[in-house]
């Protein structure tokens, strides 16, 4: 994957797509510090890992998930080299089996594709329909990785900004897991 080896703070100064300048637009109104780096699409977590090195954080796993009914959606946020079962997590919150939603549900819900999906599409969903799951690992963390609703690049924030700052003014109050580092 190649990679401007530059760490940028704040936007870009050319605008990019809608989504994406959206997700500036919230940092930015809500007084939000953060660092961005741009690259090549990174769909996976092992292609973020040369990211994470330029800035200076781990980007974490953002999954997309529906009830077996596929009328309940979640956001579950998660370090990236953790692994994951549905089952651990579907009991811990109460709902049957947990599958992947759909290209099509994360569209209409989080306004991005997969691979993209971010915690900042929360923004998109002003009508609470989907339910934000953070891993508890992720409270030890100093700073924040995640992509701005597109997978071209990368942003470094303070976790405390997510918490304190960009969850309240999207409306979305976290739901703590604790899902394990070995599953059988």
């Amino acid at each position: 994957m190649k990679i401007v080896e530059t760490l940028f703070k704040g936007r870009p100064q050319e605008s990019r797509t809608e989504r994406e300048d959206r997700c500036y637009d919230l940092l930015d109104s809500l007084s939000v510090e953060y660092f961005r780096v741009d690259h090549e699409h990174a769909d996976t977590i092992p292609d973020c890992e040369l990211v994470e090195g330029l800035l200076g954080c781990r980007i974490c796993k953002n999954l997309f998930l529906t009830n077996r009914q596929q009328t309940d959606f979640y956001l579950l946020i998660m370090p990236g080299e953790k692994p994951f079962k549905t089952k651990l997590l579907s009991k811990q919150i109460g709902t049957a089996r947990l599958s992947f939603g759909t290209p099509e549900q994360m569209e209409a819900h989080l306004d991005t594709a997969p691979g993209s999906a971010s915690v900042l599409g929360l923004m998109n969903d002003p009508g609470n329909t989907v339910r934000l799951l953070v891993d508890r690992d992720l409270l030890s963390e100093e700073n924040f990785g995640c992509h701005p609703c597109r997978n071209t690049s990368s942003l470094r924030f303070c976790t405390s900004d997510l918490f304190e700052k960009i969850l309240p003014a999207v409306h979305h109050e976290p739901t703590f897991v604790d899902l394990p580092w070995e599953v059988d």
